[in-house]
């Protein structure tokens, strides 16, 4: 099997963000840089399934220079190419990078198109839910959002289905595709592994393709970040010990437990 898995460079979930003082950006000074978690969970089903079926995997991103890290990082796991769509500059609106992504996934394809594209559900960043499905419309191919679940039938020629499972109340949707495809991975699909000594030192010799990124700006534009008031919460020590439990019952009590 042929995967390509597309990620994007995003700041580390849980961080402080803080927004430059135009509004305009976040302020990356004293952040770090990760693969958005949904984008994990798909680069670990990419290689699930090559280790499975045969094949490789190949992993895509768009973004400055400094997204290489996310490519040698999925190398570290397992994936055998990387490839950067470079741009000037990080932050495109979705319908750009679609277009961009497009154009880069069918020069990769003039071989042989691949048999499953995969990407996050939604970047942990922007959280558009777009990219992945204008480039499933562009390149004419079915997809699906969600997953939580791949299987694949048939041989690594081409031929053959996927089954894509989306998880909802009380059990899941199950969704037949055929070959080539475009999947949206939520995490959760998988526990993603961590590189060993081995996969960090083979990512290091990783060469890296590099595109030229180009597209037109899309009908989004952006106008201000916000970045939302803190909120303090007051936390009230009632002792330490023994001596505390007479002021933990009345605590108990206000509320309506006992």
């Amino acid at each position: 099997m042929k995967i390509l898995v597309c990620v994007k460079r995003v700041p580390a979930p849980g961080a402080k963000i803080n927004v430059t003082d135009d509004g305009q950006a976040v302020d990356a000074a004293h952040l770090g840089f990760t693969t958005s978690p949904h984008e994990e969970c798909a680069v670990e089903g990419a290689v699930q399934l090559v280790e499975e079926h045969g094949g490789e995997v190949t992993v895509l991103t768009l973004g400055t220079g400094e997204a290489e890290e996310q490519l040698r990082y999925a190398a570290s796991v397992g994936a055998a190419h990387g490839v950067l769509v470079e741009v000037d500059s990080a932050g495109w609106d979705p319908q750009r990078t679609a277009v961009a992504l497009t154009d880069a996934i069918q020069g990769l394809e003039s071989e042989g198109a691949f048999d499953l594209i995969l990407f996050g559900n939604e970047s942990a960043d922007t959280g558009g839910f777009q990219v992945g499905i204008r480039v499933a419309r562009a390149l004419g191919r079915p997809i699906v959002q969600g997953i939580k679940g791949i299987d694949v039938s048939g041989d690594g020629s081409g031929e053959g289905t996927i089954n894509a499972r989306r998880e909802i109340d009380g059990g899941f949707e199950v969704y037949e595709l055929p070959r080539p495809a475009v999947l949206g991975v939520l995490e959760g699909l998988n526990l993603p592994r961590y590189p060993t000594m081995k996969g960090r030192l083979a990512s290091k010799k990783l060469e890296i393709s590099t595109v030229a990124g180009s597209a037109d700006e899309g009908g989004q534009s952006r106008v201000k970040l916000h970045r939302p008031e803190e909120t303090v919460s007051e936390t009230v020590i009632l002792g330490t010990g023994a001596e505390a439990a007479s002021a933990v019952v009345d605590v108990l009590d206000e509320l309506g437990v006992l």
